[in-house]
C-alpha cells in the first residue's frame, strides 16, 4: 500500500515571507508574463530561436520564483506603452466630451437639413460633418484621464 506524501505546514511571519520571496510559488500568470518576455526578445533578435525554446520550457516548468529570475536576468526590462490612452477618462473630462458630442450632433443635424431643403445637387455638409469628427476625436485623445484607476 502506497501512503500519501504528507505535507507540514510552517507558521511564517511576514518579515520571513519579504525575505523569502524568492522561494513563492508562482502562478502561471507569472509564467506566461515570462513566456511572453522571452517571445518578444526573440522576436527582437535578443534570443535565437533555440535560446527561446529552452528559455520557455524552463519558464513553464518553473515552480518558484528563483526559478523564474535567470531567465530574465540578462533581458533589458520591458518596454511600457505610453502613458495615458488606456487610462479611463476621468469624470469632468466624460461631461465635456458628452456636451461636445450633443453639439456635434445638434450641428450636423442642422447642416443635413438645410441640405435637404436646400437645391444643391451634392452632399455639401460632408465637409463641415468631417470637421466636427475630428473635432471630437481629437478632443477623446486629448482628453484628462483619470491616474487613479488602471
Amino acid at each position: 500500500m502506497v501512503r500519501p506524501h504528507r505535507v507540514t505546514l510552517v507558521h511564517m511571519t511576514s518579515t520571513s515571507v519579504s525575505t523569502a520571496s524568492g522561494k513563492l510559488r508562482v502562478s502561471d500568470a507569472e509564467r506566461e508574463s515570462v513566456a511572453a518576455r522571452l517571445r518578444d526578445a526573440a522576436a527582437e533578435g535578443r534570443l535565437t530561436l533555440a535560446e527561446a525554446d529552452e528559455r520557455q520550457a524552463l519558464a513553464y516548468a518553473a515552480r518558484v520564483r528563483d526559478d523564474l529570475t535567470p531567465l530574465t536576468a540578462d533581458l533589458p526590462p520591458p518596454s511600457h506603452p505610453a502613458p495615458g490612452h488606456d487610462r479611463p477618462l476621468s469624470g469632468r473630462a466624460r461631461r465635456r466630451l458628452g456636451m461636445h458630442a450633443v453639439l456635434v450632433v445638434v450641428l450636423a443635424a442642422l447642416l443635413v437639413t438645410g441640405w435637404v431643403l436646400s437645391a444643391a445637387p451634392w452632399f455639401w455638409p460632408v465637409w463641415p460633418l468631417f470637421w466636427l469628427a475630428l473635432s471630437l476625436v481629437v478632443h477623446y485623445r486629448r482628453a484628462e484621464r483619470d491616474w487613479r484607476q488602471v
